[in-house]
């Protein structure tokens, strides 16, 4: 499996590469933002770890770019910065999962492991809940026959709720499930989420189907 690493700090770029390697993946490595998109572009990678401060071309710009162009790619975000903001914003700009530095690589490694088991569970039949309808395969989504347009992480969160119709769906299981850990103080980060995909899917509908159950979590169901 490919992997590419964009990091512009060397002995970063290079501790990853050689930790992969030493579980067998194969690591290309760029050191600038133009770069990795180009490599990112061009290549086929089963995953992208993407530093946020690069030169030339910042790390939410470029996935950013490969979003825009349908690449659906996982991305592993590196950032200095833990705020809710900039996880938020890292999150929400179509990365699948982020990493403050500094890490330890076997924490790294877990995340890796595991979004690219997501991805290999995505690939499957077309999912139905309601007038809902999402397919796993291209990563589309529409209510009715209105196509919905979501980022990587929108797209996850609703992908989990409609496997897990009319069951309470508490904070702490999405953010195992969908981010793949516990997010500790920044569980409200959950709630931020939710409230995307309703502005998405529930806002124009007659009839909502994403619902908080009260002091316990969130709910799919139809009423």
């Amino acid at each position: 499996m490919k992997i590419l690493v964009i990091e512009d700090e060397k002995k970063v770029a290079n501790f990853i590469k050689r930790g992969l390697e030493e579980e067998k993946f194969e690591v290309d490595t760029a050191n600038d933002g133009e770069t990795g998109l180009q490599m990112a572009i061009e290549g086929s990678y089963c995953l992208v770890i993407l530093d946020v401060m690069l030169p030339k071309r910042d790390g939410m710009s470029v996935v950013r770019e490969l979003r825009s162009r349908k690449m659906m790619v996982p991305v592993l975000m590196l950032t200095a910065k833990d705020s809710l903001d900039d996880i938020v914003a890292g999150l929400n700009s179509g990365s699948d999962d982020y990493l403050t530095k500094p890490f330890a690589f076997a924490e790294l490694l877990a995340r890796v492991r595991a979004l690219l088991r997501r991805t290999e569970l995505e690939r499957g039949a077309e999912i139905r809940f309601a007038d809902l309808r999402l397919d796993p395969v291209t990563h589309k989504v529409w209510r009715k026959d209105k196509e919905i347009d979501l980022t990587a992480k929108e797209y996850a969160l609703l992908e989990f709720f409609m496997r897990n119709p009319n069951q309470v769906l508490t904070r702490t299981t999405i953010a195992e499930n969908v981010w793949d850990y516990v997010f500790d103080s920044f569980t409200n980060i959950i709630d931020v989420y939710v409230n995307y995909l309703r502005k998405k899917v529930d806002r124009d509908a007659d009839k909502k189907l994403i619902h908080t159950a009260r002091g316990l979590g969130y709910i799919l169901k139809e009423e």
